[in-house]
């Protein structure tokens, strides 16, 4: 993908990623604190119903910078969800290390994770109709977080809440109820709700699920926004292939542990025009496992088990049944 005089976009995520940065790095008080705003380290999640248990997460290892914003793929079933629940304090986990911040999701007591919910993270559901109270106007629903806070004065929060909905660009729907907005001003107002508040992490589940492409383009733009303006660290899951790819990092879940990661970095071409390189890599665990991608498995056959073979500066992953040894033998 090669960007333009025409088509700045690739200049312009470069330039939002380096913005975002720098805002976290003056909330967290200098570059060096922007490391680690999340971690995850061998998370399990376990259900258990009728007697039969479920494991949505499996050992999965996470670390999230401050002032990233970041996708999560997977398919359905994969575990992203679980993660995010737990992450934004709706789910506790069963084992290992989420933590957020200075909170140890593992060990947060009632109150202490009501202040985490109130304080510290905002959170976008799918669903248009979770976000938004249906007889408060945009203006009161981001109004609403706040005076249940209890912070600023009326009259600094009715101003705050105005800059919100005109940073995520939905200014003129301040005055109207949600059964008056579309379902593209609707998410983007959500967002204004979730950061009124001035949170550090933003989840958003799936946000544009329920829009056609052009109005979820608008909402991740709102989202891209925050990020950058505000310095927010934001965790996005999607199946929104077009959402995925507009972010320096996405991250795939597959059977409960993360499996692969892609990232994105700006390059100077030899005509020296702007592109954006994308590079996928398998993800290493502590204690060395991987996921190799299902399109290779496929494409070699792999099944069961594999042969390695450790070459200077590279692994060598073959077949390993005896028809693939035979055949070698013989060649």
């Amino acid at each position: 993908m090669t960007a333009t005089a025409e088509t700045p976009l690739v200049p312009d995520l470069a330039a939002l990623q380096q913005r975002a940065a720098q805002r976290a790095a003056e909330r967290a008080g200098g570059q060096d604190r922007l490391r680690g705003h999340i971690v995850c380290d061998g998370l399990v999640r376990i259900f258990k119903t009728e007697g039969v248990e479920v494991v949505a997460l499996q050992g999965l290892d996470l670390v999230i910078d401050r002032g990233e914003l970041v996708a999560i793929v997977g398919a359905s079933g994969s575990g992203k969800s679980t993660l995010l629940n737990i992450l934004s304090g709706l789910d506790t986990p069963t084992a290992g290390i989420a933590r957020v911040a200075d909170y140890d999701l593992l060990s947060l007591s009632a109150k202490r994770r009501l202040s985490y919910r109130r304080e510290l993270v905002g959170f976008v559901w799918q669903q248009t109709g979770r976000n938004l109270l249906p007889y408060l106007t945009a203006l009161e629903n981001v109004e609403l977080p706040m005076e249940l806070a209890g912070k600023r004065g009326r009259k600094a929060r009715r101003e705050r809440a105005r800059e919100l909905l005109d940073l995520v660009g939905v200014g003129y729907c301040a005055d109207r109820r949600p059964g008056q907005l579309s379902g593209g001003e609707q998410q983007r107002c959500a967002v204004a709700v979730a950061v009124a508040n001035d949170p550090e992490v933003l989840f958003a589940d799936e946000p544009t699920g329920e829009l056609d492409e052009a109005t979820g383009a608008e909402v991740f733009t709102a989202l891209r926004t925050i990020n950058a303006e505000l310095g927010v660290t934001i965790v996005v899951v999607t199946h929104d292939h077009a959402v995925a790819t507009q972010v320096r990092r996405t991250v795939a879940i597959r059977d409960g542990r993360t499996s692969s990661e892609v990232r994105r970095t700006a390059r100077i071409g030899e005509d020296g025009s702007t592109e954006l390189v994308s590079e996928e890599y398998a993800v290493l665990d502590r204690t060395g496992r991987m996921q190799l991608p299902a399109a290779f498995v496929d494409a070699l056959s792999l099944r069961d088990r594999v042969r390695l073979d450790l070459e200077p500066d590279h692994v060598q992953v073959r077949p390993g049944d005896r028809a693939s040894d035979g055949r070698e033998a013989r060649s």
